[in-house]
């Protein structure tokens, strides 16, 4: 099965199931001499973790990782990292009803057309499980990225289903189960708890943000760093639409508006996003993604069993009324990915340029 690596110079490697013994990764590339323990990498996780309010699935996992290889007296050695997370907490007798059924808006039925064959236990590999190995990734990119060139990331809701949430102050994001800039989530409590009564599930915007990232990552043509941003976040779990700065946005803006002017102080604005002709300007990074209404849901629907007759299906089990409650770490661990391996592939091409003139100050202030 392809479509499991990512990335060309710090590439990783996902395995596993949903309820299988334990899922993981191998990160290939990593520069040697990273200073890199468990504890670097089990923040994100626990940020990830299920379990964690009544508003995500209650399958309790710890997602304790392990690192098997590739890090000696501490640090890296520049061989590969195996990362290893096992599951505990598999509840497979759920899943009985729909082995031989398609939940609508699943990749149940494409998986079993294309393969033969499918792990119905939790959706398999299609599972959102499978994103907390690259939560561990993520990680470990963050710690070079941010030793390296001060980069840092996060990620914060900004709509959930038909509420958009007004942007207050980053500081509150780590404060509430939603990753909300807000202070009171009430509403979105109110929310999340009369959908869940309703047997329905909705979708959510998330914004992600990389500070600090250097000018020139990114190479014309068709491997751009917005390019590979988008590819990276379209391989999210129920994603359906990615924007870069001002992203549609732009339809209806004007040249004299979106072109982001430039002056001895800096850029003026940002509506690019931090990308220009698919390379780094310096600013900050900005990426919004759609995600789609959680497809495992409790209200009865419509779909076929695999031999093609009509079939009610009702999806039982531990399932998040909405992906995107617990998406803005994974969406910071992908731009990570993204930008280590752009930055890499940078220095191997490009470390010996010097600039006739210093980098612009990415923004004015």
């Amino acid at each position: 099965m392809s479509g499991n690596t990512l990335g060309t110079l710090f590439t990783v490697t996902n395995f596993g199931e949903s309820h299988g013994p334990a899922i993981g990764c191998v990160i290939d590339g990593c520069p040697p001499g990273l200073e890199l323990s468990a504890a670097d990498i089990q923040h994100d996780l626990d940020r990830r973790r299920p379990g964690t309010s009544r508003h995500v699935t209650q399958r309790q996992e710890p997602d304790q990782v392990e690192i098997l290889s590739g890090v000696y007296e501490g640090v890296t050695t520049g061989t590969p990292i195996a990362l290893l997370i096992r599951n505990t907490d598999q509840r497979s007798k759920d899943y009985g009803d729909i082995a031989q059924r398609f939940r609508p808006g699943h990749a149940d039925y494409v998986y079993w057309s294309k393969y033969g064959v499918r792990d119905p236990r939790g959706g398999g590999r299609s599972s959102a499980r499978l994103t907390a190995p690259t939560v561990a990734a993520g990680a470990v990119a963050k710690k070079w990225l941010r030793q390296q060139f001060g980069t840092e990331l996060r990620a914060c809701m900004t709509q959930l289903g038909e509420m958009p949430i007004a942007f207050e102050s980053w500081e509150h994001v780590p404060n509430n189960p939603f990753f909300a800039p807000v202070a009171d989530v009430q509403a979105l409590e109110d929310y999340m708890d009369a959908l869940r009564k309703a047997g329905d599930s909705c979708g959510a915007r998330i914004r992600v943000q990389a500070t600090g990232v250097p000018v020139g990552l990114g190479d014309p043509i068709y491997d751009k760093l917005d390019a590979d941003i988008a590819y990276v976040m379209m391989g999210l779990n129920a994603v359906k639409g990615v924007e870069i700065g001002a992203g549609f946005e732009s339809v209806v803006q004007r040249g004299t508006v979106h072109g982001d002017a430039m002056t001895p102080q800096g850029f003026v604005t940002n509506h690019a996003g931090g990308v220009l002709g698919g390379i780094s300007t310096g600013q900050d990074i900005e990426v919004s993604i759609a995600i789609k209404p959680t497809s495992s849901i409790i209200s009865p629907r419509p779909s076929i069993d695999i031999h093609g007759q009509p079939v009610e299906v009702i999806t039982k089990g531990r399932h998040d009324p909405c992906v995107g409650i617990r998406a803005a770490p994974i969406a910071e661990a992908l731009l990570a990915l993204v930008l280590i391996d752009h930055a890499l592939r940078h220095r191997a091409q490009c470390g010996d340029v010097s600039l006739p003139l210093a980098p612009i100050p990415a923004s004015v202030g």
